[in-house]
């Protein structure tokens, strides 16, 4: 898995943390707009992706790209523990114990962190089955334009397979600057569409009427140009009724596959639900703090060691609670701008690459049946010998 895509024009320097902290959280909260800061935190997403497969200590030892900054930020990590540390100042100075605290050793306080922690990972779960699912639908369709590239190279002549193959990649484009992200026409479009070709002056008026950046209309505008270039090869007699509909068919796949990308933006997980979760933390990890910062003792009974352990275990507890929130919420649009996010640039990317080498194939060399038979017989297993 490599960090730098070959159509990629970038330096070879290693992305380190220093560098990923400049691109993913210099301008946090706003639409990044040039595409050379787009690449730069494509090149970081593929550099993360590598780091799975690195040495416990070292995966430790990274910044970015991890939960620890989003933690540090959260101010439901820092809440709990400033009531734990007022409560044992409390205790550290004296005077009777709290009624509450008495109260509490009764509660079901434990039961409650179980409902939390049960819906927590539920809610992870679906986001993360959201998220790889459409990581699947990404790359369906990046397969359907390299299916039918190979197609049509063999099957049309090379200027109608062409022009088919090049308003389908156009089609994948748009299919993502529709969708609302970092992702517009004046930057990923427009660099796609300068440097590989995409469309002619009047093909692009057309386009640009249906504002590409507001849905989805100009991707599936494309879609059709293609279906009825099909249908001109068919009356044409350069393909049977089977080919156009198989052709018609991988179309179809392609636009389905991007559409099933939209419905997933378009339903998100309810916010009822993150609204419930959020509220149950709100209320469950005060709880959780007061309950621990009385445990550890009053007055003279107070032990500095007990009151490290249960300090660990609010700031434990917090983490877990705040962290698989986080986790769940950055998972939920894979089409954003977090280091998390899915490499929108390297799908398009190789896929323009990947169509350009397949219509470019040159016929392969002519091979007597003589030599074909030969390199048969090479490849079949030696007999075994004879008992």
């Amino acid at each position: 898995m490599s960090c730098h895509n070959a159509s990629y024009k970038l330096s070879s320097a290693p992305c380190g943390d220093m560098r990923l902290e400049t691109v993913a959280h210099g301008k946090k909260g706003s639409i990044l707009k040039s595409f050379q800061e787009l690449e730069e935190l494509e090149n970081c997403r593929r550099e993360i992706l590598k780091r799975v497969e690195e040495p416990f200590w070292q995966i430790l030892s990274h910044w970015t790209g991890t939960c620890i900054r989003a933690l540090v930020l959260d101010w439901m990590i820092w809440i709990p523990m400033a009531i734990f540390c007022i409560i044992r100042l409390q205790a550290r100075a004296g005077g009777n114990m709290p009624a509450l605290a008495e109260r509490l050793r009764d509660s079901d306080l434990d039961i409650l962190g179980g409902f939390l922690s049960f819906l927590l990972v539920l809610f992870v779960n679906q986001t993360n089955s959201r998220f790889f699912e459409m990581y699947k639908l990404s790359k369906a369709a990046a397969g359907r334009i390299q299916d039918i590239a190979g197609l049509v190279s063999t099957q049309l002549p090379w200027a109608a397979a062409h022009r088919i193959v090049r308003h389908l990649n156009t089609a994948h484009v748009a299919g993502y600057v529709g969708l609302g992200g970092p992702y517009s026409k004046d930057t990923v479009f427009t660099h796609f569409n300068n440097e590989h070709g995409l469309l002619t002056k009047s093909e692009l008026e057309r386009v640009e009427l249906l504002d590409m950046d507001s849905g989805s209309a100009a991707f599936k505008e494309l879609c059709t140009w293609c279906q009825r270039d099909v249908t001109v090869a068919l009356k044409s007699g350069h393909i049977d009724s089977y080919e156009a509909t198989l052709l018609h068919n991988k179309i179809l796949d392609f636009r389905a596959a991007m559409d099933g990308i939209y419905d997933y933006r378009d339903q998100p997980t309810p916010f009822f639900y993150i609204h419930f979760l959020c509220l149950l933390s709100v209320l469950y990890l005060p709880l959780f703090a007061v309950d621990n910062g009385y445990a550890a003792g009053w007055g003279e009974d107070s032990d500095l060691s007990i009151e490290v352990v249960n300090g660990a275990i609010v700031l434990l507890g917090s983490t877990f609670v705040v962290g698989l929130r986080l986790l769940g919420q950055i998972m939920v649009d894979p089409f954003g701008d977090d280091l998390e996010d899915l490499s929108v640039m390297t799908y398009i990317s190789s896929t323009i690459d990947n169509c350009k080498i397949i219509l470019e194939s040159q016929k392969q060399p002519d091979v007597d049946d003589i030599v074909e038979e030969q390199l048969r017989m090479k490849s079949e297993p030696a007999s075994a010998p004879e008992v």
